[in-house]
């Protein structure tokens, strides 16, 4: 990015404005859902924020579990940054960006308890579900880590549980009828700061221009997960505003999730 696209950018947060539309700093774009993108996954979605479109798919297989939950299936997310979707992003392996996309989506999903993992577990200690959640970005105009967590929320809350053999194996391609344990619905809300002025779901030009990122994981009342990035920061009243106004953002978001099988 020129220092003066840069500067423009900086002069247009100081006027409240935003860079490539007329939205308010508080204003999401456009979130579209589309489920059951993948016929051979357990569940998947493609979202769409703006132009920032992401597809997630589920897999399921049977392991043990972590000797700390016994009792527990287990959660692994994994992203990938391909270069097809954003020419900064290079081919080989993950980066540090998409280590920190995988683990703040991760964390929101965990944390929040969306998934029953206790029902994922068939014997104690022995045998449990485990559960993938991968997530590809197909164009990046900003915001992957809430693009990507809701695709991933979209796909679990969608998903089937894969059929078993007599032998208790996983059935490739058949799925029962029996949908993955789902029990809330955590909705990550990302806010960048620029200057002295702190907007919501930022493209991927706003990104380079903040100087501190914070996203927000929330479900009902609760707040589930907070990620910090950037070299800037926040004050305690900055961290309380973007709190109470992730709530308010995540009714409308919540509302388009609600309306996919």
């Amino acid at each position: 990015m020129s220092q003066d696209v840069k500067n423009y950018i900086i002069e247009l947060a100081k006027k409240n404005k935003r860079n490539t539309d007329n939205r308010g700093l508080e204003e999401f774009r456009n979130v579209i859902i589309e489920s059951g993108v993948s016929k051979n996954a357990e569940g998947s979605a493609k979202v769409s924020i703006g132009d920032t479109i992401v597809m997630a798919g589920v897999k399921m297989s049977i392991g043990t579990p972590y000797p700390d939950t016994p009792n527990k299936g287990n959660l692994i997310c994994s992203g990938e940054l391909s270069p097809i979707s954003d020419p900064d992003f290079e081919p080989g392996p993950p980066r540090e960006d998409a280590i920190e996309l995988s683990r703040v989506v991760d964390r929101g999903i965990r944390e929040s308890e969306a998934v029953d993992f206790e029902k994922l577990c068939i014997v104690e200690g022995e045998k449990v579900w485990n559960i993938f959640v991968d997530f590809y970005i197909l164009n990046n105009a900003g915001n992957l880590i809430d693009a990507c967590g809701l695709a991933s929320i979209a796909a679990l809350k969608t998903a089937r549980m894969p059929k078993l053999d007599e032998e208790g194996n996983v059935v490739l391609g058949e799925w029962t009828d029996e949908k993955v344990p789902f029990k809330r619905v955590p909705i990550p809300i990302t806010f960048v700061k620029i200057e002295d002025k702190i907007m919501v779901d930022p493209d991927n030009e706003e990104e380079k221009c903040a100087s501190a990122r914070l996203t927000v994981t929330c479900s009902d009342k609760e707040i589930n997960a907070l990620q910090k990035g950037g070299e800037g920061g926040f004050t305690l009243e900055e961290v309380g505003n973007c709190l109470t106004k992730s709530f308010k953002i995540r009714e409308k978001i919540v509302e388009v999730i609600k309306g996919i099988k």
